[in-house]
């Protein structure tokens, strides 16, 4: 591998996921093209992703599927569409917000997107928080945890009802303040490309942020398969409500491998999309909690933890 190549990955793919790309459907969506364009940029997004995880992979075997692209290009393709769709419903669902909203729509574009990350990135992580402490919500959200390699296409690896959940807590605040669709439309490309970045498997850097952006290095720390000790760094944009929350982890020594991910208690959860969609409506769905001792860094919260 070159020594350019690696070194431009390291330090620039990100820089140009989170700017580049979400910059140009900034872009795109401010001038009114059509909304094609951005669905083009996002199968851009996924190229680029794919190809620094493999000239730059934190952990090579996780390249490799185990026998999941198939069910992760289904998850992906449902929950993307169903974005999409309520990215087009906004102007029906507009009509039964009272009054005309206080939306900001005199601020420059690009600062009104930034409001709608701000604020859909709190209510995605509060929701995404109490998945992992209300027994009904967990039923779905496991479906996410079930993973056991690190790659971007898992991100939208999602229940659908899970996903909608989600999505009705980041945008329903934005909808009563009169979010236009353009803004919508750059948000949920962003919501996409910050998907991708926070489960890549390419080893890339980006310095002293990585303790405020949602990204890969700790992103991981949410994977470890015990409940407790899995249970941190819930930001789907940024760490700030978790830090607040005092849910931050990270230990720049930990390194991580396939036997870390997923859930400790539930090591046969089923790997087919189908039979994922089914299991949080049968009795096995339900959270079983007790306490094991596992070994532990430092940077985690415990070594009392529970199975999930």
């Amino acid at each position: 591998m070159s020594t350019f190549t690696q070194p431009l990955i390291r330090y620039g793919y990100a820089p140009l996921m989170l700017l580049g790309i979400n910059g140009f459907g900034i872009a795109l969506a401010a001038s009114g093209a059509n909304k094609l364009w951005l669905l083009v940029l996002l199968i851009t997004a996924i190229a680029l992703s794919f190809a620094a995880e493999r000239i730059l992979p934190y952990h090579e075997a996780w390249n490799t599927s185990s026998g999941d692209t198939g069910r992760d290009t289904a998850h992906t393709f449902v929950n993307e569409t169903l974005i999409l769709v309520g990215v087009a419903a906004i102007p029906a669902l507009a009509a039964f917000v009272p009054g005309d909203g206080i939306w900001p729509g005199s601020w420059p574009f690009a600062a009104q997107v930034l409001i709608a990350i701000l604020v859909a990135d709190l209510g995605i992580t509060l929701t995404h928080y109490a998945s992992h402490k209300i027994g009904v919500l967990w039923r779905f959200h496991a479906v996410h945890h079930s993973v056991t390699r690190f790659y971007g296409f898992n991100g939208l690896m999602k229940h659908p009802l899970h996903q909608m959940i989600e999505t009705t807590a980041g945008v329903t605040p934005l909808l009563l303040v009169g979010m236009p669709v353009p803004v919508a439309a750059a948000l949920s490309l962003a919501v996409a490309v910050q998907l991708l970045m926070q489960h890549s498997n390419a080893d890339y850097r980006v310095g002293p942020f990585k303790y405020i952006l949602a990204l890969n290095e700790g992103h991981r720390f949410h994977h470890l398969k015990w409940a407790g000790i899995g249970d941190v760094n819930f930001g789907l944009f940024t760490l700030i409500w978790d830090h607040l929350l005092r849910t931050y982890s990270y230990d720049p020594a930990r390194r991580f491998s396939s036997a870390d991910l997923g859930m400790a208690a539930k090591p046969d959860y089923p790997v087919r999309y189908l039979a994922q969609l089914a299991e949080p409506f049968t009795p096995k769905g339900a959270c079983d909690f007790k306490a094991i001792d596992v070994p532990v860094t430092r940077g985690l919260p415990s070594d009392r933890v529970r199975l999930r």
